[in-house]
């Protein structure tokens, strides 16, 4: 068993419907009800007309609408296969050709008689495999072209469904059942025209020669083996298809679980729970070893049965042949023609039943892949809406309940405006609804009623690209790719020059940090999730990319939680002097530190997913409740 394979982090995807996860052969913990695709009914992957679907949705990236390079390709490589195959046919008449001659020939004979022959039958050999070699080259084209556009679709999509659906799947498996599809894509096409039409192509061809040259007995022998053959495959492939699936079942676990454990290995290392994760990644590998152990016996009676087939096949046609020479109405060379060209059929044959079975798991896993296409989130982002106007940037709450479980509600009928060009704080205890109001305002979930304006425009009814052009967030969990600072930081505007990010740096006071303490500089990666610099060094990377975007609404998730005091001055004062520059800008602090947020224009206070005060600084310290309580609280603390 190769384990390697298991903990690469390209794994599996998320299923769409309960009752056909099993065909798929996914984690159930991968299932998220509230996303669904349109479902073919019965289409599972055993079923033929969901079968031709998912071929029906191949065939858009094989012979794409309006790409005539791409066409002409398929269409030179399908000649240059009919070619190829014609001329292989003819090998074993070349080769009968050359025997029969040698009978008939006194010995010491010239080998010039021969000559033309030998020739004939080396030049069929060569261009048969020349013409073959070049086919696979020019299809190799069309294949790539496909996974790569096949798999840029279904990336860009799952890009773009709401935040809601990205909490609910794993990550391993959603990248293995790419991986997976993408492959399969590869297999379908390759096994199509480099195994299946051809085998087919020639089966017809030899079997028109046999009946037409030596009668319909060589003929119907030959049907009824690939009859046989085939039949039996199929029969014995549908029978081992269960452990395939079980086999990818438990790869599935085992990737996802050492991608969960790879991710979040500090913490693993930090509880000293290395084994129990290397207990519970084993657990899923013993499964594995099974499911691996039960499809190769499986495949040992599969290629048992389709030997003995045709081996009783070849014999039955040596005996009619032998038997046609004793009778005088065959010669030598007709019996090494025949034996020829059924072992020319052999290889193919062969390689069919290969071919059949990974076709069948291939449709499963292209099933998977383009299903995803079709999974339909809550949040869409449908390019028929209007850009947003933005007028100013005030934005208003009207009556919006949410809460991320249905049991669980955050806000409750809340209603409060943010006026624009204003700096507008929400403060309150932990787990009062704060950071929702920041991720309800981007849109990264909608509220279960109520609405939320942006200078009275509903922002679920404008476009949701142009929505978010306008805001730029700074959430309350850093996230860092693992790339360069420089990169990092240009990804808040990714056509932004070098001047523009090191401006961006300096205003987060990073720069001189990035130019003093980091020996490539800008060129410094961060490492998974950022890991490789301090909190303080992610917080104002983050930073540098709301300045360096520049949008005219603002969010403020904690923005100088991981900066020490004397930090958080300079960049709170930065804060305001960018919020003031050219249009004042509408910006939204969320700030457990109410010492960062005392001179904002207005202060709204949460309690249990509602508003219970609201005012400046002082007007709320004047009014002696929640706000005055934490104030003081945090007062005494700091004196302490």
């Amino acid at each position: 068993m190769n384990s390697r394979i298991l903990i690469r982090t390209r794994v599996g995807l998320n299923s769409f419907n309960a009752n056909r996860f099993t065909h798929f052969a996914l984690p159930q913990r991968l299932f998220n009800a509230n996303y669904s695709t349109p479902a073919t009914k019965n289409s599972t992957s055993g079923n033929w007309k969901y079968d031709l679907q998912i071929v029906k949705s191949l065939t858009k990236y094989l012979w794409p609408k309006d790409d005539w390079k791409t066409k002409s390709r398929v269409i030179l490589a399908l000649t240059l296969l009919v070619s190829g195959k014609l001329l292989n046919v003819t090998v074993p008449f070349f080769f009968k050709e050359i025997v029969d001659t040698l009978n008939i020939i006194e010995p010491h004979s010239s080998i010039a008689i021969l000559l033309p022959v030998i020739i004939g039958y080396g030049a069929a050999r060569l261009g048969a495999n020349a013409f073959q070699e070049l086919r696979n080259a020019i299809f190799g084209l069309v294949t790539q072209r496909a996974i790569r556009v096949a798999a840029r679709n279904i990336f860009n999509h799952l890009l773009k469904l709401d935040t809601n659906y990205h909490l609910n799947r794993q990550t391993g498996g959603l990248v293995r059942a790419i991986d997976r599809g993408t492959k399969g894509i590869n297999q379908i096409l390759s096994s199509t025209v480099l195994h299946i039409i051809p085998t087919v192509f020639e089966i017809s061809v030899v079997c028109g020669i046999l009946s037409f040259t030596f009668g319909q007995g060589y003929a119907i022998v030959t049907f009824l083996t690939m009859a046989s053959y085939t039949a039996y495959t199929i029969l014995t492939t549908q029978w081992r298809l269960q452990f395939r699936k079980n086999m990818n079942q438990a790869d599935n676990a085992a990737a996802s679980t050492a991608t969960d454990s790879l991710l979040n290995v500090e913490s693993v290392q930090q509880y000293n729970n290395e084994g129990y994760e290397t207990n519970s990644y084993d657990k899923s590998l013993v499964k594995y070893e099974g499911a691996a152990v039960m499809t190769n016996t499986s495949l040992a009676v599969l290629n048992a049965g389709q030997n003995a087939i045709f081996s009783i096949s070849l014999t039955i046609m040596m005996y009619m042949a032998s038997q046609g020479i004793l009778n005088g109405t065959m010669t030598v060379g007709d019996l090494v023609m025949i034996n020829g060209l059924v072992f020319q059929l052999a290889m193919p044959l062969n390689f069919l039943g290969t071919v059949y079975r990974e076709t069948r798991q291939s449709l499963i896993d292209m099933g998977v892949m383009f299903d995803m296409k079709n999974i339909t989130g809550k949040i869409e982002a449908s390019k028929n809406k209007p850009d947003l106007l933005l007028k100013g940037g005030e934005i208003k709450f009207q009556n919006v309940n949410f809460g991320y479980l249905k049991e669980r509600p955050i806000l409750s009928n809340m209603s409060f405006t943010i006026p624009a060009g204003k700096r507008v704080a929400f403060v309150g205890p932990s787990g009062c609804g704060k950071s929702t109001i920041l991720r309800l305002v981007s849109r990264s979930f909608d509220p279960d009623s109520g609405a939320i304006t942006v200078d009275g425009q509903d922002i679920n009814q404008v476009n949701l690209f142009s929505l978010r052009e306008h805001i730029s967030i700074l959430p309350q969990d850093t996230t860092l790719f693992n790339k360069t600072i420089y990169e990092n930081i240009l990804y808040g505007k990714t056509e932004a020059s070098e001047e523009q990010v090191f401006d961006a740096a300096r205003k987060a006071q990073l720069h001189e940090i990035i130019l003093n303490n980091f020996p490539e500089k800008y060129e410094t990666h961060v490492g998974e999730r950022g890991l490789m610099i301090s909190g303080g060094e992610k917080q104002r990377v983050q930073l540098a990319r709301i300045f360096i975007k520049n949008a005219p609404i603002a969010l403020f998730d904690e923005p100088t939680s991981a900066l020490d005091q004397n930090t958080e001055t300079k960049i709170m004062s930065t804060i305001k002097n960018w919020l003031s520059q050219g249009n004042r800008k509408t910006a939204v602090f969320i700030a457990h530190r109410l010492s960062t947020i005392s001179d904002c224009d207005l202060i709204y206070v949460l309690d249990k997913g509602q508003i219970i005060e609201q005012g400046t600084h002082q007007e709320l310290l004047a009014k002696g409740g929640l706000y005055y309580e934490m104030w003081v609280a945090q007062h005494e603390h700091h004196s302490e």
